[in-house]
């Protein structure tokens, strides 16, 4: 794969590639980190890509690995600033982004993965390296919990509109 090609797939997928690191490391400035770190990598190892049509879930294997490579060696506290800076939803339902972003790691990049980013249960399974059976039941666990997760937020919100109008 020559570098023209590699540029113009790798700016396709980018935005996919930002939104699966910010998922798994939740701070953006390590999400651009494990980005431009992975398509390095990925850049590095071009030419072992035996079909272009699999860039998309090859490159994306690849920022996940180097996104778990960057959680492993990051402390373990975060500034109270960090904390309270934390990045806001970028569009749609704050709500949905927050039930998002409580779920469990490998429950998370599951979910981001197939409904977020489009994927295909196979290719999930492919990116992740898991079994398509185990796919299913993450999204199937992600399903439940966000339900969980939005049913306290909309009755938390109902206790709290009926004490401000009482």
């Amino acid at each position: 794969m020559d570098r023209e090609t590699f540029a113009k797939l790798a700016r396709e997928a980018e935005a996919t590639y930002y939104r699966v690191a910010l998922s798994i490391l939740r701070q953006e400035q390590d999400a651009e980190d494990a980005v431009q770190n992975g398509l390095i990598k990925a850049y590095q190892k071009r030419n072992q890509l035996k079909d272009i049509a699999c860039f998309r879930t090859w490159s994306t294997r690849i920022v996940i690995h180097e996104c778990y490579r960057l959680r492993r060696g990051e402390q373990k506290t975060v500034p109270l600033d960090e904390a309270l800076n934390a990045a806001a939803p970028p569009s749609g339902d704050p709500e949905l982004y927050e039930a998002i972003r409580s779920l469990p790691p490998k429950i998370r990049i599951t979910v981001v993965l197939y409904y977020v980013e489009g994927y295909s249960v196979a290719e999930v399974a492919s990116i992740l390296r898991i079994p398509q059976g185990t796919v299913k039941s993450r999204l199937s666990k992600g399903r439940g919990l966000m339900r969980t997760a939005l049913k306290e937020d909309s009755e938390h919100e109902k206790r709290s509109l009926a004490k401000s109008l009482s």
